[in-house]
């Protein structure tokens, strides 16, 4: 008979009060479910308005950009699309220049919601500041950053 694998409880506790991967999906989580609050009135997700923002650029970016810029797959990208196209917010299109690309755009309707709910986002944003103290906010993107 093979003795049973077990992991002591300890390392759980370890674990659990140690791990940067899990403290930072808990925040990211939390910071999430706090922007995503505060845009419900608009009827838009804080990955949304991430997503959103990303296209607020001077020339239509193509989907690689945008999905690198955001941290996710092609795929991904293209299903967060959908719900903002069916809103009238952004339009994809071929890119005239490279026809197996596409570029993103936000309309009229899209430009519009984002100038309504970027005060938003900047007073939440503000709130958090507030929540850290003086220089945390500072502090934590750069060590956020140095493992991107």
């Amino acid at each position: 008979m093979s003795k049973p694998i077990s992991v002591p409880y300890e390392t759980t506790i370890h674990v659990r009060d140690t791990c940067m991967c899990l403290a930072v999906q808990r925040a990211a989580r939390a910071l999430a479910r706090r922007f995503d609050d505060a845009m419900r009135p608009f009827d838009l997700t804080n990955g949304q308005f991430s997503l959103l923002t990303s296209l607020n650029r001077p020339k239509p970016p193509n989907l690689s950009s945008v999905a690198s810029l955001l941290a996710m797959d092609r795929t991904t990208l293209t299903a967060a699309l959908k719900p903002l196209e069916r809103r009238g917010l952004v339009v994809v299109a071929p890119d005239p220049a490279d026809k197996r690309s596409r570029l993103m755009v936000l309309t009229q309707r899209g430009m519009h919601l984002l100038a309504d709910v970027t005060p938003i986002w900047t007073n939440t944003h503000k709130e958090l500041e507030r929540l850290l103290g003086d220089g945390e906010h500072d502090r934590l993107l750069s060590s956020l950053k140095k493992v991107l």
